[in-house]
């Protein structure tokens, strides 16, 4: 018993609220805040949006009870979603929509399975922290639920938004 060793604790991938270092240069050094970032999830049959904080674990309403593959097949006949990752950020005249990147999904709750690639959605949420607007390839409706929802939910910070996301949900 003396010989058995104990399994070395590894740093994990953190999500933090706020500033981890409070300025110091230490322990927690690259550790992430999602704060200022939501995912909204909108169904494309139902023509609405939600913003569903469960979506950060992949443990949205949408998602529970589905076992989710890259193979489009396993979740043929299921229903189409759009997973829209929306970062907040600060200019002088206030918030404003600064990353909108999108990322599909597709659920049949008969089969209980989901089509979805893991790592796009996690680069998808990635280039919205980073401040890119990636919504150009959705469809046109639900671009415009997108428009909508994110004018109503803040008008002001819809119009301080880049002209680049007006543009690209902007349906002829």
């Amino acid at each position: 018993m003396a010989n058995e060793e104990k399994p070395k604790q590894k740093m994990g991938f953190t999500i933090i609220k706020n500033d981890p270092t409070d300025g110091h240069k230490g322990f927690g050094i690259g550790s992430l805040t999602l704060e200022n970032v939501s995912p909204v999830i909108i169904d494309v049959a139902e023509k609405t949006a939600i913003v569903d904080i469960g979506a950060m674990h992949a443990k949205s309403d949408v998602e529970r009870g589905i076992k989710f593959t890259t193979n489009r097949a396993d979740s043929e006949g299921g229903k189409d979603y759009w997973l829209v990752w929306v970062t907040i950020d600060h200019k002088e005249d206030g918030a404003y929509f600064a990353g909108v990147a999108a990322c599909e999904m597709v659920v049949n709750r008969e089969k209980r399975r989901g089509y979805k690639v893991l790592a796009d959605h996690v680069n998808r949420m990635d280039k919205s922290m980073k401040r890119r607007i990636l919504v150009d390839f959705m469809d046109d409706e639900s671009k415009q639920v997108l428009a909508n929802f994110l004018q109503q939910h803040n008008k002001e910070m819809w119009e301080r938004s880049e002209e680049k996301l007006h543009n690209d949900l902007k349906v002829l």
